[in-house]
């Protein structure tokens, strides 16, 4: 394996923290896709950037640098109880979701509501209206988006007058 590459923005990372990257792990025998590098981040030095959500703490895993912009993927903290989202879409291909711990409830109509509980996942592809009920505290998600840039844009309730019971959920079941 040859040198760990700290990532230079971040001070203090090691092999053993913060975000590093491998250049070539092993130049005799890989074949890796070009412009792509292993990354590590240390759960005992976690990097946290700003996001789209105030109440929302978002770790950053340094997937985006590695990968060119390609994809990113970023840890999820809901630091307070908050309000609705609203309804909105996000400009990707696709938004990944997997649940760690807690519980969030996401709808995409007021038939559709979905409550995420720890083990449960969703892929939700580019474009599609939903709106979250808002994360109680303490809630930890997996977000992976396809490309890293996942602009995200609010739209008027497609429904109308209609509003969301989030009580329903499992309308359609996670599980």
């Amino acid at each position: 394996m040859t040198v760990l590459a700290p990532d230079a923005s971040r001070t203090g990372a090691t092999a053993d923290s913060g975000i590093f990257t491998i250049e070539k792990p092993n130049v005799a025998t890989d074949n890796a896709t070009p412009g792509k590098r292993v990354v590590v981040s240390k759960g005992n030095a976690p990097h946290f950037i700003p996001g789209r959500r105030s109440w929302v703490r978002y770790r950053e895993l340094g997937v985006t640098e590695a990968t060119n912009g390609e994809m990113r993927a970023q840890v999820l903290h809901a630091g307070t109880a908050n309000e609705s989202t609203g309804w909105h879409l996000h400009r990707c291909d696709m938004q990944f979701l997997y649940c760690i711990d807690g519980a969030i409830t996401i709808a995409f109509s007021p038939d559709h509501i979905v409550r995420l509980e720890a083990g449960d996942s969703m892929m939700i592809p580019g474009g599609t209206i939903h709106i979250e009920a808002g994360a109680p505290e303490g809630v930890e998600i997996l977000e992976i988006s396809i490309p890293a840039d996942m602009g995200t844009e609010s739209v008027p309730n497609p429904y109308g007058d209609v509003q969301i019971d989030f009580s329903k959920a499992g309308t359609v079941t996670a599980r």
